[in-house]
């Protein structure tokens, strides 16, 4: 069964959790016994709905069948309560991020997780209502982009190898690039208006603004038909999903689900149901 999770719900059990769980604190390794496809074993997956939720019902339908374990999943709108969830063990692993991003939140949050493999690609775009091309945004205009440090400068080298900004960093970000801030950087003087990232894609329509550079899972959500004006290149990308457990707690079941995800049947349906390679196998 596909589960939806909210934010508001979830809120005051996570508050409670970060407070009484000590951020440096690591877990026992995990001690649970093998797997017996006679006695299957819940794993929960807190997930963002497409394409990772996606991805996971076609393992539950598909391939979960005698291995073991009973996968239930979590849906989840937002990029904070995946992680506040297995903070606070309301689920046993998630599915929606990839390393920068980890390791900006476990730095950021205390986090002690660990991680599989990149399981898929889904590439960061620009979108826009009023330009064809990301080089004919006028000078001065307004771009909406993430508050997310680690995508945001994904964004901001999308925008960079159209051609509108120049030498970013990984250390550079939005406010300090924007408007005259830096015109060697941003020659365009383009003002970024930062935002949760499940919101960027709402601002496409916005009159005011002329180009959203949306993550690709909030597109694919939002089920954009609209060419997008700039593409993340996929080639030699870091930026790859992958399955979130707690350190020390890579249970048998945790290991059975990552070994599916990284399968030939996974990868087939990734490819079968992306065509368009809005979403690309990482293995």
């Amino acid at each position: 069964m596909r589960k939806k999770f909210s934010f508001a719900a979830l809120a005051a059990v996570a508050a409670l959790a970060l407070s009484a769980c000590g951020a440096g604190s690591t877990p026992a390794a995990s001690s649970a016994p093998p797997l017996d496809p006679a006695k299957p074993v819940k794993i929960t997956v807190a997930a963002s709905p497409i394409p990772h939720g996606k991805i996971l019902q076609y393992v539950k339908d598909n391939l979960t069948k005698d291995s073991g374990i009973e996968l239930e999943i979590k849906e989840v709108d937002d990029y904070i309560t995946p992680n506040t969830s297995l903070q606070d063990k309301s689920v046993d692993a998630n599915f929606f991020q990839h390393l920068p991003y980890l390791e900006a939140q476990s730095k950021d949050k205390g986090y002690k997780f660990a991680h599989g493999e990149g399981i898929h690609l889904e590439p960061i775009s620009a979108y826009s209502e009023k330009y064809q091309n990301a080089a004919d945004i006028p000078e001065g205009s307004t771009i909406a982009i993430t508050n997310d440090a680690s995508n945001q400068v994904r964004s901001l080298k999308v925008l960079q190898d159209a051609g509108v900004l120049k030498d970013i960093q990984d250390t550079d970000t939005a406010l300090a690039i924007s408007g005259d801030a830096s015109a060697d950087k941003n020659p365009k003087k383009l003002v970024f208006n930062e935002m949760n990232p499940e919101v960027v894609v709402q601002q496409i329509k916005d009159p005011k603004v002329a180009a959203a550079i949306v993550n690709g899972n909030f597109v694919l959500s939002a089920k954009l038909d609209q060419k997008p004006i700039a593409v993340e290149s996929a080639e030699n990308n870091p930026y790859a999903n992958f399955l979130v457990w707690r350190d020390g707690e890579e249970t048998p079941a945790v290991k059975k689900l990552d070994e599916l995800l990284h399968s030939p049947e996974v990868k087939a349906y990734i490819e079968k149901t992306w065509p368009d390679k809005s979403v690309i196998p990482a293995f």
